[in-house]
């Protein structure tokens, strides 16, 4: 149960992440740089949406922690990267973000993809415990 509970808390983690990254990518398009921050006019729904990715930030991390606890480090920390492969995949596949699909791209996460799989494919075994001297 605990195993289950890790990996749901990690790819929550991961599913957070990924959305706070969107979130800040569509923000900053429509944000002045900061320097301009001051005198120019500001959109306060892209606003609201950096506060809105910051919190998911927040609660990915506390997320992440729960996994933590359950999950063996190497496992936990594959499935992280399967943010790096969703983001790209909404980037290019969303027309709000006005991002391609490349060939070079896709098979680097696949790679990943393919990476996490591995990892993750094994049953997870019980650390040996060293017997004292």
């Amino acid at each position: 149960m605990t195993l289950r509970r890790g990996i749901t808390f990690a790819l929550g983690s991961v599913l957070l992440v990924s959305v706070a990254q969107l979130g800040m990518r569509w923000s900053m398009n429509r944000l002045p740089s900061p320097e301009q921050w001051l005198t120019a006019s500001v959109d306060l729904s892209a606003v609201a949406v950096v506060l809105a990715a910051i919190f998911a930030y927040a609660l990915s991390m506390l997320c992440w922690l729960v996994a933590l606890r359950d999950l063996p480090l190497g496992r936990a920390y594959s499935l992280l990267s399967i943010s790096y492969a969703l983001v790209y995949l909404l980037a290019a596949s969303l027309p709000l973000f006005n991002e391609g699909f490349t060939l070079s791209k896709s098979l680097g996460v696949a790679l990943v993809i393919l990476g996490v799989i591995t990892v993750n494919s094994r049953p997870a075994r019980a650390p040996k415990l060293r017997s004292a001297p």
